[in-house]
């Protein structure tokens, strides 16, 4: 299998890019590697390109750069705000998410999160290593906690999908037109998706305290939406999300 790397330089045929000191020693060391092995690079502007290694050393190492292998196309505009949990379940986001396709994870911080603020750095290199492992083009940012509050005045997108897991009345069905949310395919159906940046928020342990819920609610650009009858951990909610949002309004549709 070929090694694919983001590289954070200009990409041109016919030149060549610098390999840091991690890349490096993972080619030379881990993979065994030598000069003359192929590569495939990309850098999240413009496009991806097949290259060879030209130098590796203990600080770093260059790639050369031969032609174009694909075109960078867009992606959809899609955040993920979660809550913070466990250290483990946020890594499993943060990788499955990128593999899913979001372009922006941004922490909230919710009256119910207990678990400590995530190791950003930590996470940023696990969304770096999917993307480069998954074949997509770019590597999704990995944003400074914010509060609920303060991302309700400035959210960054236009719609927000909001995983309101509980009901205001115990007795009402799933799905069912009042007290419960719709089911998230029902919710999309009357927007126009291919026009708006999105962006899903999911809860903590515990859900969103009823005074979020409201607040949420309250907000013309949320939309609330249900992802079943069963209760979700945090982290299968925020992926089941973003799968459904993906098959209904991202690139996993056929145009």
């Amino acid at each position: 299998m070929i090694p694919r790397l983001y590289i954070d330089a200009p990409l041109a045929s016919g030149g060549a890019a610098p390999l840091s000191a991690d890349q490096a020693h993972y080619l030379r060391t881990v993979l065994r590697r030598e000069i003359g092995a192929p590569l495939r690079l990309f850098n999240g502007r413009e496009g991806e390109f097949a290259g060879e290694i030209a130098d590796l050393g203990k600080k770093g190492g260059i790639a050369a750069i031969a032609g174009r292998t694909r075109a960078q196309d867009a992606e959809p505009d899609l955040t993920l705000f979660f809550a913070p949990v466990k250290r483990a379940a946020v890594e499993m986001i943060a990788q499955k998410a990128t593999e899913i396709g979001v372009r922006r994870l941004v922490p909230v911080i919710t009256q119910r999160v207990t678990a400590p603020k995530p190791n950003l750095a930590r996470l940023r290199a696990i969304a770096l290593e999917a993307a480069e492992q998954c074949g997509r083009l770019t590597v999704p940012s990995v944003d400074e906690p914010v509060k609920l509050a303060d991302l309700l005045e400035a959210p960054g997108v236009d719609r927000l999908l909001f995983c309101d897991e509980a009901g205001d009345d115990e007795a009402e069905d799933w799905g069912g037109r009042e007290g419960r949310a719709a089911p998230v395919l029902e919710a999309l159906k009357t927007f126009d998706r291919d026009a708006e940046a999105w962006g899903v928020a999911t809860g903590p342990e515990g859900g969103f305290t009823p005074a979020e819920r409201a607040s949420l609610r309250a907000r013309d650009f949320v939309t609330p939406a249900t992802l079943g009858p069963r209760i979700l951990r945090a982290d299968t909610a925020a992926l089941a999300a973003l799968v459904l949002w993906q098959a209904a309004a991202g690139d996993w549709r056929r145009r």
